[in-house]
């Protein structure tokens, strides 16, 4: 039942009032009583209403309330109705999100919370782009049974500046962007053209965004000429994808104080960690370093301590440092290249556990059983001091090769390396016998010549190194999530949901086709997936079903509400080992301080939507980095083929889609497309299930995984592409072509009178 406006709320049932008293003085109710209230009264509320039912008359009070309520509208928690009626946003009727867009001009927005993306007809982009944050209203379901909205409010604008090539016809001048995910070109005024010419790539800063009736309006900052230049690769990749690369002048002022060392009295009320013999191991690369590791044995296992970078200690809330970071999300790691959430005082130099330094550190201490189970685990504020800065191919050396050298310079803690070992080793158990999932995915490494160009690409290499440091990590962020929950505080947890039902349909599809069998019905567990590769080890196809399996998967997320880690088979998990270059990570160590300073959980900086909105854009600038990082990267690998045009070279079918083949070379782990145009004389069907293109006339099948031999035919530095040509199809284990398919064609089906003439939509054709 709901209220009378004439009815007064309790302001003292208001359970977040000590926060907003904390830190406004004379608060006006939380934004989680307003939307409280809101949804109490079951209606649209003024803010002469809500100031009514607040008891609230006060001048200073009402303006307070104004402000409040504008905050909400801006973040889209609530929005106003035509009589300036308040209604909170809901997700039943009002979704708020982000808007994904397609290249049809239509797009779907991405919600905030959890629930199916609502797709937007063409009409209702027309005053968005890709990235945007929106409120959309409902209105059912379209002919394909999605949930379909209309834009009701634009929360805020994601683009500002976007690179692409400027093109002018008849007098009429415009960019392109690269990013095929912006949908709309950004119109450029003769004045604001800064000397463009036809074909040039540029930067421009939008001035108006677009509108109901016309495109966006720009002007360009920057032209990088007509193609992306040596070095340029970092800038462009970044620009394209609207990461800020250049700190403001507050944060480098607010920065600029920081000192090489820890200040005396920042040690104070620490526990003291300086003799004990921390380590980090990182890759030879690295230049931050946030997670150090120490390990000793017990009666009942081993004390594993994790101790990590305490960024919190110097980034405030409400800082022009904390802001830039929260609108950066974390730092991009290009080739040869970082841009960092911090400036390099903190990332590089204060809060980098560099060694032989002493430094200001959050510790999660942690008993393990010899099972590697996690029974025990304690949080605090520390001081360390690192006794040695180790690469993973030194710690492998020294473990697995014995090399005498690196053992005798590192003698005072090889004993402390045995520890970390051994503790690996019941961590590896333990995770086998839940099931996490391991997908035998590699990435390729650059190498670089001194003129600073690709001299080399080889796949990545792990060792048991590596997968030391990940499990250590994986442990501690399994005691916070822990710890979180069991003080009841909120945070951001790292959510990764079991696969989507029709995900799930598609893959049993495939597998049916190769006579194998997924567990687990509409809910498989990690022990399903595992139970399955398992089975596929000594399969020549393993590699297509691996991607298969892994293309089933949904992309992780950051979220308040824990809803586990699928792929690790982890009932919660939350980010604690990284906070030099993940926001997420400096939330939650604000959380777990907040909690061993004694404090209130009513009194935390952050309301549970807060979080929500934050984490969303967290997950937005994660998926951003690796976009941008895989530009960069594709741009760098096609000008190192750039003078290979012509030449052959045997590879991997990598991807099947309706318009032709994307294949893997072997020797220089680069991908390219073979166009459907440039197969064999034939309708080819494409078959998303099967992942294979089948030919009508000659049965030719050319599916995911087969071996290949292309001929590299174009090179495209600024698109990042490459085209090939097929010379061979299919090579046998020699890399040799075997010979020919001697599988008759399939036999034509007759067409009715009434049935429609040339090749289904499926079909392509080679013209």
């Amino acid at each position: 039942m709901s209220k009378n406006t004439d009815e007064t709320a309790d302001p003292g049932q208001d359970p977040y009032l000590a926060r907003e008293r904390e830190k406004y003085g004379a608060p006006v109710p939380s934004r989680e009583y307003i939307t409280e209230q809101l949804e109490t009264q079951a209606r649209p509320l003024s803010r002469k209403d809500l100031a009514e039912l607040f008891g609230l008359t006060d001048e200073d009070a009402l303006e307070g309330l104004r402000r409040r309520l504008k905050a909400m509208e801006r973040d889209g928690q609530v929005v106003r109705n035509r009589r300036n009626g308040y209604v909170v946003v809901d997700n039943e009727t009002l979704v708020r999100g982000r808007i994904r867009s397609s290249a049809d001009g239509s797009g779907v927005v991405h919600p905030d919370r959890p629930g199916p993306d609502v797709y937007l007809e063409p009409k209702e982009m027309r005053r968005l782009l890709n990235g945007d944050r929106v409120v959309v209203r409902l209105t059912g379901d379209d002919e394909a049974g999605r949930p379909s909205g209309e834009l009701l409010e634009i929360i805020q604008h994601a683009n500002q500046e976007i690179a692409g090539r400027y093109y002018e016809e008849s007098g009429i001048g415009f960019v392109v962007p690269n990013n095929k995910r912006l949908h709309q070109d950004l119109i450029i005024p003769s004045a604001d053209r800064n000397g463009a010419k036809h074909g040039e790539l540029v930067s421009a800063e939008i001035v108006n965004q677009p509108s109901q009736r016309r495109q966006p309006i720009g002007k360009i900052v920057e032209v990088f000429g007509t193609e992306i230049a040596r070095g340029d690769e970092v800038a462009v990749a970044a620009r394209t994808h609207g990461i800020p690369v250049e700190f403001p002048e507050e944060v480098i002022q607010e920065s600029a104080p920081f000192g090489e060392s820890v200040p005396e009295a920042a040690k104070a009320n620490r526990r003291d960690l300086r003799e004990l013999p921390l380590v980090t191991i990182d890759g030879a690369d690295a230049r931050d370093f946030d997670d150090a590791v120490y390990c000793e044995p017990t009666a009942k296992g081993w004390k594993l301590i994790v101790a990590i970078a305490d960024v919190a200690a110097y980034v405030k809330p409400g800082s022009a440092l904390d802001t830039e970071a929260a609108e950066r999300g974390n730092s991009v790691y290009f080739p040869r290249a970082v841009v960092p959430m911090l400036p390099e005082v903190l990332s590089n130099g204060l809060c980098s556990l560099n060694p032989k330094v002493d430094r200001l550190c959050m510790v999660c201490e942690m008993q393990i059983d010899h099972e590697g189970q996690l029974t025990e685990s304690a949080f605090f504020n520390g001081i360390m001091n690192s006794s040695a800065r180790l690469t993973y191919e030194e710690v492998d050396a020294i473990q697995n090769h014995r090399d005498p050298s690196l053992r005798r310079e590192h003698e005072g803690i090889l004993k402390h390396l045995d520890h970390l070992y051994e503790v690996f080793g019941a961590l590896r158990r333990d995770r086998e016998k839940r099931g996490a999932i391991d997908f035998n995915t590699s990435e390729s490494v650059l190498e670089f010549d001194s003129e600073g160009q690709v001299a080399d690409i080889h796949p990545a290499e792990r060792n048991d190194a590596h997968r030391l440091i990940e499990e250590c990590m994986v442990k501690a962020n399994v005691a916070t999530a822990r710890f979180l929950q069991n003080h009841h505080i909120p945070a951001l947890y790292r959510v990764h949901e079991q696969p989507a039902v029709e995900r799930l349909e598609n893959l049993r599809k495939f597998l049916a086709q190769t006579g194998l069998k997924l567990d687990g019905g509409d809910e498989p567990s990690p022990n399903d997936y595992s139970a399955l590769m398992a089975q596929i080890q000594s399969r020549s196809d393993r590699h297509l079903i691996e991607t298969i399996m892994l293309r089933s998967m949904m992309a992780a997320e950051y979220r308040p509400d824990n809803a586990g880690h699928f792929g690790l088979s982890l009932d919660a998990y939350a980010h604690f080992t990284s906070p030099i270059r993940r926001y997420p990570d400096l939330i939650v160590h604000r959380a777990i301080k907040h909690v061993i300073s004694g404090q209130p959980t009513e009194s935390f900086t952050y309301t549970n939507d807060q979080l929500v909105t934050v984490g969303e854009h967290c997950s937005m600038t994660d998926r951003r980095a690796e976009e941008a990082a895989r530009d960069a990267i594709m741009t760098l690998k096609c000008r190192f083929m750039a003078n290979r045009v012509g030449a052959e070279f045997n590879g991997v079918i990598s991807g099947v889609t309706s318009f032709g083949l994307f294949v893997e070379l072997d020797e220089v782990f680069v991908d390219g497309l073979i166009h459907i145009t440039n197969l064999e004389q034939d309708f080819f069907h494409f078959d998303p299930i099967g992942h294979r293109l089948v030919g009508e006339r000659t049965g030719k099948e050319y599916k995911l995984t087969d071996r290949i031999r292309i001929q590299l035919a174009q090179v495209n530095i600024d698109d990042g592409k490459l085209d090939f040509s097929l010379v061979a199809h299919p090579l046998g284990p020699d890399g040799e072509p075997l010979p020919q398919s001697q599988t008759p064609p399939p036999a034509r089906q007759k067409r009715g009178g009434n049935a429609r003439k040339g090749p289904p939509k499926s079909r392509r054709r080679r013209r």
